[in-house]
């Protein structure tokens, strides 16, 4: 189903929604979606091609950040404008290496400043997500502050000072989010 087929909706109390304008036959497929942002887990660093999630053993690292692994070299075409920025921040913190949330948040951010746009931000944006901050604990939020400022150490080769974002793009936000 394409996605004028869909509409957005709103929920007191339960958040925002999809529901179809038509009728739907069972097991029809009414959305698919790519995701915004992605990682491969920590955990399955060079077991997983970066770009299409293949298994494969025989993959290819970024000859750069030596983190990254590809399947093959049109996978790591696809993936060098996802990349690009993040390897140069992953080469800047060597030996060290950031929490996943930390690298996701970071790939959420290179997007943004791109203003690239996927094919599922036709029914939801980044900045159509609901923000929980009121909802937590002082002490979660004083985490999430300690995430925003991991952040912003790992993005630091590439955003020098975080004054320079534009103000939709706040890093307590993005993991609030």
């Amino acid at each position: 189903m394409e996605p004028a087929a869909l509409e957005r909706f709103h929920s007191p109390g339960k958040g925002n929604g999809l529901r179809s304008r038509r009728r739907v036959r069972p097991g029809e497929l009414l959305y698919r979606g790519v995701p915004f942002a992605y990682i491969v887990s920590k955990e399955q660093l060079g077991s997983v091609c970066e770009r299409c999630l293949r298994r494969d053993g025989n993959l290819y690292r970024c000859s750069q950040c030596k983190v990254a692994k590809y399947c093959g070299s049109s996978c790591q075409k696809e993936a060098w404008l996802d990349h690009k920025q993040e390897c140069k921040c992953l080469k800047s913190i060597k030996p060290n290496f950031p929490p996943d949330s930390v690298r996701l948040a970071g790939r959420i951010v290179f997007k943004l400043l791109r203003q690239s746009v996927c094919p599922s931000e036709r029914l939801y944006s980044f900045s159509d997500l609901q923000s929980n901050a009121e909802l937590l604990s002082e002490e979660m939020k004083d985490g999430l502050r300690h995430l925003a400022q991991t952040l912003q150490l790992y993005l630091k080769t590439e955003i020098h000072d975080e004054s320079q974002l534009p103000p939709a793009i706040d890093f307590f936000q993005i993991f609030t989010k």
